[in-house]
């Protein structure tokens, strides 16, 4: 297990969630949350290839942090189908300030750890991460 700078350990299966979406695409999005009490970042939620934008969307609770990778299929001006990966941090106004610390100090730490992250958003509400910001980053 890596360590984060906040003391967070970041769990393996992290890692390896990580490697099977970006090496193998056998996920559309992975949701990872800090475990308090094993000091640790953990998979919450792992999405299937066939799920969309909004089951992904619907998996990050509306008052608490997580960290996520999406994988964002578009296509370009060129008509090339594409893919991006995706780092979200989240942090809604309303979480707890405990919660959104701990969460704002491991976060670059953690993505330390998942080599491979194209993009990066952060999101305090629905509105900073839909699919218009998206499209918006990946030219």
């Amino acid at each position: 297990m890596a360590n984060a700078a906040s003391g967070m350990a970041v769990h393996d299966d992290c890692k390896l969630r990580f490697l099977e979406l970006k090496a193998k695409r056998t996920h559309r999005f992975i949701v990872y949350k800090i475990e308090e009490k094993q000091k640790q970042v953990v998979v919450e939620k792992v999405g299937e290839p066939i799920q969309t934008y909004e089951d992904f969307a619907k998996s990050l609770p509306a008052e608490e942090c997580r960290y996520a990778i999406y994988d964002f299929d578009f296509v370009t001006a060129e008509n090339c189908q594409k893919s991006k990966i995706f780092f979200i941090a989240w942090c809604p106004d309303v979480a707890k300030v405990r919660s959104k610390m701990i969460y704002a100090s491991s976060k670059d730490r953690f993505k330390r750890e998942l080599d491979g992250i194209q993009v990066e958003l952060q999101a305090t509400d629905p509105t900073e991460m839909d699919l218009d910001v998206f499209k918006s980053r990946v030219n």
